[in-house]
């Protein structure tokens, strides 16, 4: 697989459960994050095609514990890409122990079109993306 984004996101405070670490929809927040940054590189403006992205799976393995304050990396890779899909794996490290993963996870996201609300091929703009490494 193929890195084609990464970015950074703080841990708040209010990001902590009741027994002191990172409530675990955080790191799907995390994720979500990423992928929406990825997605905004691309505007529809680009080839002119209002397709949207819809997420029709994602899962999370839990492997460190962790803590706020800090601040994690979020990395993206190109997984499996059908006519209509992508999936995107996620790696997660804290940006002040890079070497030690956090957390995996991956999202299976589907291109909709606006008119008929079903599946349509991936638009140009993100093929584009995907075969050149952005």
């Amino acid at each position: 697989m193929k890195e084609i984004y990464s970015t950074t996101v703080p841990l708040r405070w209010g990001d902590m459960d009741q027994i002191g670490h990172v409530n675990n929809t955080v790191y799907f927040r995390c994720f979500e994050q990423a992928r929406v940054e990825w997605i905004d590189l691309f505007p529809a403006e680009i080839d002119n095609n209002p397709a949207y992205v819809v997420i029709v799976h994602t899962e999370c393995s839990f492997l460190k514990e962790l803590k706020a304050p800090g601040v994690v990396e979020i990395k993206v890779f190109a997984g499996e890409a059908g006519r209509s899909s992508l999936v995107q794996t996620y790696e997660m490290r804290r940006t002040d122990a890079p070497d030690i993963l956090v957390a995996t996870g991956s999202a299976k996201m589907v291109w909709l079109s606006p008119i008929t609300g079903r599946s349509t091929p991936i638009p140009d703009r993100f093929k584009s993306a995907l075969d050149s490494g952005e």
